[in-house]
């Protein structure tokens, strides 16, 4: 496997990854390039509407790493130092660095596209609330629960959480268009 290799900037007297930088980097050829290993390491179901009911749910567990969120920074272009450097993040009310919300919410968005409903499903909307930080080490629980099926359009709707500790993180709702089931 290969490592990504972060640059360091200067942010307000210590070093804070710089993301964009590498980017810069790799694109000369000079840096590490990412990696994405399958979060299930096995094969995709492909659920379709028939196959869900109200109440079905499903989850994943990540432990949120520091390569996770510099990578995060890196694809997303947020490079904000709450996040990337310890000095100025340790001047917050969170005091110490954090995650991305949006790094959380993607564990959703893993869940949706590749265990429910799974390969096939379009992804149509989104709304989240942050409840608390998630920090770097943090193991989280991202969780998925069919609430409303609309048979007509084959589209379904989700709750979605993510859980730091049992404890709420972040909170919403998904809409889910939804495949036809696959002929035999």
């Amino acid at each position: 496997m290969r490592r990504t290799k972060v640059q360091l900037r200067r942010c307000c007297g210590c070093e804070m990854l710089n993301p964009i930088a590498d980017r810069r980097a790799r694109a000369k050829g000079r840096a590490g390039s990412m990696t994405v290993q399958p979060m299930s390491g096995g094969l995709y179901t492909v659920h379709a509407f028939e196959d869900l009911a109200v109440g079905r749910s499903e989850s994943l567990m990540r432990t949120v790493m520091e390569r996770d969120v510099a990578l995060f920074a890196e694809l997303s272009g947020d490079a904000n130092p709450i996040h990337l450097c310890d000095h100025f993040a340790a001047n917050t009310k969170f005091g110490q660095r954090i995650a991305h919300g949006m790094l959380t919410g993607s564990l959703v968005s893993a869940l949706l596209g590749t265990r429910l409903p799974g390969p096939g499903a379009v992804y149509l909307s989104q709304t989240l609330t942050f409840l608390a930080p998630v920090k770097i080490g943090d193991v989280v629980t991202a969780r998925v629960e069919v609430v409303e099926l609309v048979a007509e359009r084959r589209r379904a709707r989700f709750f979605c959480e993510c859980l730091v500790d049992g404890k709420a993180v972040m909170e919403g709702e998904a809409w889910v268009a939804m495949p036809p089931k696959p002929r035999d």
